[in-house]
């Protein structure tokens, strides 16, 4: 059964860290590339951040560019997304997923992936 499972979401300060992952089952992350999404309530889900196939390709949205890094562990099947400097508009249930397009680009875009998670909650607040 091919699943993807993500954790370490929660609630944290303004100005804290944490640090997501996305572990897959039933299937090996080395043939898929990977993207974060995230959805706040009332708002469309939007592409976060991804990693290619290969690992040389990233792109993170100019709202988290500096602040979220994206990574992946083919060994222990999983990618990381860590987020510093956090803000309360970072607020949202965020997801992973995996397609099997491309493989030095990745893409910000839902309608490209194939397999998602159920997704973690992060709340920034004080």
């Amino acid at each position: 059964q091919v699943q993807l499972v993500e954790s370490g979401g929660g609630l944290v300060q303004p100005g804290g860290s944490l640090r997501l992952s996305c572990e897959a089952s039933g299937f090996t992350l080395d043939d898929y590339g990977i993207g974060w999404f995230r959805q706040a309530p009332g708002k469309e889900r939007e592409g976060v951040s991804c990693i290619s196939i290969t690992g040389t390709g990233t792109y993170y949205a100019d709202s988290v560019k500096g602040r979220f890094a994206i990574s992946r562990d083919n060994a222990k099947n999983t990618v990381y997304l860590r987020m510093n400097s956090l803000k309360p508009e970072d607020t949202a249930v965020y997801y992973c997923a995996a397609t099997r397009w491309g493989a030095d680009v990745c893409y910000d875009v839902p309608t490209a992936y194939d397999y998602w998670g159920q997704g973690t909650q992060v709340t920034v607040s004080s």
